[in-house]
């Protein structure tokens, strides 16, 4: 199988384009002659006109709150966005703090992105302590640091039905890097007057997979039952969403940001072409160097958008279920819908963490900035 894994890459998205029947020879790992023959197998299947240099139109689901991977993840998605790569679609937050929303809309807005909608759990979401959100009201002097103007944000669940309406079908990749309240309340929508579709056919119509931050797939630190903190603050929502979501899910367990660290010598170094940085203002008030911090979220976005470059290995296919204490425990099976990222050797793990530096590090291009 060539260096990268585009074959399972294929098998995720046409299970989640409801492919059924996919010839043995793929199934049982024929090598492909080259990444090109990929993407030809892809569009046949999908019957849209869809072109592989095409950018990924991203959802971003976030706590935005707990640490401080969250903030560098979404700085890595505008670098992606200023190079073709992805273009953001939506943030939704899946925290209850009044201050969340505005933070994302201020890292938006100093990437020059600020009309990018952002949409907030509401009611009845999962609380956190946050070190960096009162950035939101820093001010120099009469000025706010970091400025932001979106008020009245809508609710995730209405925002997300909004966008998924709007975008070709199977054109969207949702990323959920925090807990799974707006996702898995998505799901219970009905049909309204955005779509009669209820939110799982929405989902189903228009996402090609979800790139997750969830759960644990190997041992942690000797603990063989992990109890990951995105599932078990909200452990309801997760084992829902895991049970009814209707297209591929890509899982980036707890092991794999706790083996690929930041390097808190970028966050020295890399970010003061301007005076003051939110990605590494937050790094600094979350926790200062030197330290290296897991890069959880960010690998969910990596995979989300490059899912083709073998950065990860991928796990053979099989079915993830949430058990009643938050354990995510995966049972091998040819026709599951669920994968979950590997990171195979130190070779592999440098070359994530260059992409993930490079990324998140990479200047705004106001020049180019879009909504």
């Amino acid at each position: 199988m060539p260096r990268g894994n585009p074959r399972q890459s294929l098998l995720i998205r046409l299970r989640s384009r409801g492919v059924a029947w996919i010839p043995s020879w793929t199934r049982k790992g024929a090598v492909f002659g080259s990444v090109s023959l990929v993407w030809i197998l892809f569009l046949l299947v999908s019957g849209l006109p869809v072109r592989a240099d095409d950018p990924v139109g991203l959802v971003f689901d976030t706590d935005m709150c707990g640490d401080v991977d969250d903030v560098l993840a979404l700085g890595m998605i505008h670098a992606m966005q200023s190079r073709g790569d992805a273009r953001l679609l939506a943030v939704t937050v899946s925290v209850d703090d009044a201050r969340a929303a505005p933070f994302v809309d201020l890292v938006n807005t100093f990437y020059g992105r600020g009309s990018i909608p952002v949409g907030t759990v509401g009611a009845g979401g999962p609380r956190e302590n946050c070190k960096y959100l009162p950035m939101v009201d820093i001010r120099d002097q009469d000025r706010l640091r970091y400025p932001h103007d979106q008020a009245g944000f809508p609710l995730a669940t209405r925002l997300l039905r909004q966008v998924l309406a709007a975008q070709p079908d199977q054109s969207v990749v949702i990323v959920q890097v925090g807990f799974s309240t707006n996702l898995a309340r998505l799901l219970d929508t009905p049909g309204d007057d955005i779509s009669p579709l209820t939110g799982t056919e929405l989902v189903k119509a228009k996402v090609r997979f979800l790139s997750l931050m969830a759960g644990a797939f190997a041992p942690v630190e000797g603990n063989a039952r992990y109890l990951e903190y995105n599932v078990v603050k909200d452990i309801p929502s997760c084992a829902g969403l895991v049970a009814r979501w209707p297209t591929g899910m890509v899982f980036s367990g707890f092991e794999i940001g706790m083996a690929a660290r930041y390097p808190g010598t970028s966050i020295e170094r890399d970010y003061k072409y301007v005076a003051h940085h939110p990605l590494a203002e937050a790094y600094y008030l979350y926790l200062p160097p030197p330290h290296n911090r897991p890069t959880w979220d960010l690998t969910s976005v990596l995979y989300a958008v490059h899912p083709e470059r073998g950065y990860f290995d991928l796990s053979p296919p099989g079915d993830v279920a949430v058990a009643s204490d938050g354990f995510t425990e995966f049972t091998p099976n040819p026709q599951g819908r669920d994968h979950y990222l590997i990171l195979p050797d130190e070779a592999r793990k440098a070359r994530v963490l260059e992409a993930l530096v490079q990324l998140a590090s990479q200047p705004p291009d106001r020049r180019n900035a879009s909504p």
